[in-house]
């Protein structure tokens, strides 16, 4: 079976775990090199943010990839800050998840609901967002259902329009929902580190 082989890369991984903000933040590191950063609410367990970073050609440290949460959050610089407000008025994409399901949420989609059609490639293992207008296509993969290996399933895709915000919700399946308790029972069994130290990968 496949279900085991992710849980057990994350079993294997080095994690380092930091309470800080009312968030859980886990980072860990990949036998490959590869390196993940987890922030999950303390409160409730949800998933914030969650972002990759690998070795580049030089073997240093890579840019982060966010895969869960704002991508705005990675741009610090004034430059890059200026580039995003010259360009608010474009459509932003973001997963934002839920604990039942993935949800991905594109702002900026003025155009009323029924002009939206959002589907599921089977092939492709993607899901794709279409406009009768033409004005908009967006096509997105759900790597969880990848990393478990699991078929994408077009009854568990549904949608929403408010507020010039297209919400699309992606129900997790069962074995998914099942990995991610047991994930938490033992993210929650590591300690976290008192230091701001204990941060510095994941900064």
């Amino acid at each position: 079976m496949a279900l085991p082989s992710w849980l057990e890369r994350l079993r294997a991984a080095g994690k380092t775990a930091l309470v800080q903000d009312g968030k859980r933040k886990i980072h860990y590191l990949f036998e490959d090199g590869k390196e993940m950063a987890e922030e999950y609410d303390l409160k409730t367990g949800q998933l914030v943010s969650r972002k990759w970073r690998e070795k580049n050609t030089l073997g240093g440290s890579g840019k982060w990839q966010v895969e869960v949460g704002d991508p705005a959050s990675l741009l610090l610089g004034g430059l890059e800050s200026e580039l995003i407000k010259e360009s608010s008025s474009n459509p932003v994409f973001m997963r934002k998840d839920t604990l039942s399901s993935f949800q991905w949420r594109i702002r900026n989609l003025p155009y009323p609901k029924e002009v939206y059609s959002v589907s599921v490639e089977e092939e492709q293992r993607c899901c794709i967002v279409r406009t009768t207008n033409k004005k908009y296509y967006k096509k997105f993969s759900i790597p969880d259902l990848d990393r478990y290996q699991l078929p994408l399933d077009a009854a568990a895709l549904s949608f929403t329009h408010a507020n010039n915000t297209l919400i699309i919700t992606y129900q997790k399946p069962k074995e998914i929902l099942a990995a991610e308790e047991q994930l938490q029972k033992e993210l929650k069994k590591i300690k976290a580190a008192n230091s701001e130290n204990g941060d510095c990968k994941t900064q």
